[in-house]
């Protein structure tokens, strides 16, 4: 007979008997000042590369840094970390869904006056019910041993390694500069930072052949066409793809591969006398991008929507497991209740699951009014409030286990999301709401799931940071509800600023190549086409049996090769040189022959340099955004400036991610630094 193993009690850094500052003025306006520009930064980077970076390793390093210069203690930093990450959530909710109803056109106008409490509205109910749905089931999930958090158990060795932090602090602060610098070198056109090559490809045959006016010969008589872009010169991009790393970086990019080296040169090809009829004689290389990019928009999109919508099914199918588990959990407290009242324990002190129902019940009133309002249709809105209320409370507390599981940062909200959108649709066709208000409805509901699966995750993932080092929960809990409150009252202001920016500049706002919003793209053209009828279905059949023969060939996540075919290629040529030189750096460790002490090192001073350029990049980005917004433009340097000088500044970007971390690799004898922030 086996002995059995006794469960080792679990003992927080700060003991339940020690009291020490915790919930203090400096560290909650620090932690809303965090919230507000990392969330405002991952606004900027959801709304350009399709990807928001979690926030809780940036937020504990700059919390650290600050509060040891007015010696605050560890429970401080903890809730100045617990507020300031809590934005990105909030900003991945809002960017993956909020611009959708302009893209579907939906809402008209988004100046602050059409759009700004519609907006903030749908923010707020998502994120407080983000906030009191994970409040229901986290004592279960945060006291389960067998849900490893590890990146809650990751920022908890941070607070821990104060020293560790200080220097880390550095590391990213300095990048952030570098990449301040170098994105405002490409913003005023000192290089270019894109650049688009048309090649032919080949005679497509003699009865494609037309003729322009006066027998002049058009562009197709050359044959087909494909267009080629160069990576986008930009820090965040290489961050981004070095922290994915290269096998993500690399199923990215290859669904760029399959759009812009297959579908787009083939469809170019074989429908050379079509397109003719679009193409003005002697067509030019720009019209010819411009032609190839509407073949991308409208026949290689709905495709990879198709793929990302089995990309979707496939990975919640293949976590079928962890969602049963973490629903069970979930019912399971609901009829256990809350712990005694009289429970004293500093660390044992939450809010009464009384209150959380009652809170719960109040905005789910609100709801209600708030769908009548947006729709105007009872039947629709009191529909989009049940729906939402079974459908959120079933991913917010699902969004918590995966976290549990595989961490915030690899969290599948867009896929829950898309769920959402396609039940809370069917539902609307079931029931005969059709048209504008039924594409309302349908997004509305898909906003407040996103935000509150989002926010659930998050705030889960701080609980157990706070059940590690001994924080008080509902202090926690307290925190979070401020901070969310405060993201969204100003997370419209970025996305607005960021539109109007985009507009000013030549752009188009929310969609075209400088603010794709592929996440809200895909909302928008799925609530709008399942409602009205008008889906490219015979596409997204296609993009769903791609899918299928992806995973039977093997590939582990179709839905980012999915995404890859629906992003810009500039943005994943991008991302995937940034998994290059990940790979460049961790083969040059292992070269070197450094042990596992110095390779963790290497690993943790990498990724915090390269967070400090995506946030550096993004908080300018706001910056310039803003200027563009209010005075037009940013002033150019250079009308053509050198797509060659760009290429050397993407030289110089890797360069510095490969040099910096080995160079700080630390002696052989050196202590290995706790595995914090990888």
């Amino acid at each position: 007979m086996m002995p059995q193993v006794k469960t080792r009690e679990h003992k927080p850094f700060v003991p339940p008997n020690v009291q020490m500052k915790e919930f203090t003025l400096r560290a909650v306006l620090l932690g809303l000042v965090m919230c507000v520009v990392l969330g405002a930064a991952n606004a900027y980077l959801g709304l350009r590369a399709g990807q928001t970076i979690a926030a809780t390793y940036p937020a504990a390093v700059i919390g650290m840094a600050v509060l040891r210069v007015f010696k605050g203690s560890i429970l401080e930093e903890n809730i100045a970390r617990t507020a300031g990450s809590i934005g990105e959530s909030v900003a991945a909710g809002a960017v993956f869904t909020i611009p959708a109803f302009l893209l579907s056109h939906a809402w008209l106008d988004f100046s602050p006056g059409a759009a700004y409490w519609k907006s903030t509205s749908l923010m707020l109910v998502g994120s407080v019910l983000g906030v009191l749905f994970v409040s229901l089931v986290r004592r279960v999930m945060v006291e389960d041993p067998e849900l490893p958090f590890p990146e809650s158990v990751a920022a908890s060795q941070i607070h821990k390694a104060g020293q560790l932090g200080a220097q880390a602090a550095r590391y990213l602060f300095y990048n952030m500069a570098f990449a301040a610098a170098i994105f405002m070198a490409g913003a005023v056109n000192l290089f270019a930072t894109d650049k688009d090559w048309v090649f032919p490809v080949g005679q497509i045959g003699k009865s494609s052949l037309r003729l322009g006016p006066q027998g002049t010969t058009n562009a197709l008589a050359t044959g087909g066409v494909t267009v080629f872009s160069g990576p986008t010169v930009s820090p965040a991009y290489i961050g981004v793809g070095y922290v994915i790393g290269p096998m993500l970086a690399s199923l990215n990019f290859s669904g760029t591969v399959i759009a812009w080296g297959l579908l787009i040169p083939l469809l170019m090809y074989f429908m050379g006398p079509q397109l003719h009829t679009f193409m003005p004689a002697n067509a030019g290389a720009d019209s010819w991008i411009d032609m190839a990019n509407t073949v991308w928009r409208y026949i290689v999109r709905p495709i990879a929507v198709g793929g990302m919508l089995f990309g979707a099914a496939y990975t919640l199918f293949g976590m079928r497991k962890s969602l049963g588990a973490g629903l069970a959990r979930a019912f399971h407290e609901l009829r256990a209740g809350a712990p005694p009242a009289e429970t004293t324990a500093r660390t044992e002190r939450y809010m009464s699951s009384r209150v959380v129902l009652l809170g719960i019940f109040v905005v789910f009133a609100v709801m209600i009014v708030l769908y009548r309002y947006l729709s105007g249709g009872i039947v629709a809105a009191s529909v989009a409030a049940v729906v939402m209320l079974i459908v959120g409370f079933c991913f917010a507390t699902v969004s918590g286990y995966l976290v549990g599981v595989i961490g915030s940062s690899n969290n599948p909200i867009s896929g829950l999301t898309l769920s959402t959108v396609i039940i809370a649709a069917l539902l609307m066709v079931a029931l005969g709401v059709s048209g504008t208000s039924g594409v309302i409805a349908v997004l509305g509901v898909a906003a407040v799931v996103c935000v509150s699966s989002a926010v659930a995750g998050e705030l889960l993932q701080d609980f157990k940071v706070g059940y590690i080092i001994g924080g008080t929960p509902r202090s926690i809990q307290v925190v979070e509800l401020m901070a969310v409150v405060v993201a969204s009252l100003v997370m419209y202001f970025p996305l607005f600023v960021l539109n109007q920016g985009n507009i000013n500049a030549g752009g188009i706002g929310f969609g075209d190549k400088a603010l794709p919003a592929p996440q809200a793209g895909l909302m928008a053209a799925l609530a709008q086409g399942i409602v009205s009828g008008d889906m490219a279905w015979p596409l997204i059949a296609a993009g769903i049996l791609m899918g299928v023969a992806l995973v039977m060939i093997g590939v582990k996540s179709p839905m980012l090769v999915a995404i890859g075919m629906y992003l810009p290629i500039g943005t994943t040529f991008a991302i995937f040189i940034g998994g290059l030189v990940r790979w460049v750096t961790d083969s040059l460790a292992v070269r070197r022959r450094l042990n596992e002490a110095q390779r963790i090192r290497v690993e943790s001073v990498g990724v915090l340099a390269a967070s400090g350029m995506i946030a550096g990049e993004a908080l300018t980005g706001i910056v310039t955004a803003w200027f563009n917004y209010k005075y037009g433009r940013v002033p150019a340097v250079f009308d053509h400036p050198s797509y060659i000088a760009g290429i050397v500044v993407l030289l110089v970007l890797g360069y510095v991610l490969v040099k910096v971390p080995l160079a700080n690799a630390g002696r052989p004898e050196d202590p290995a630094p706790p595995a914090a922030i990888v």
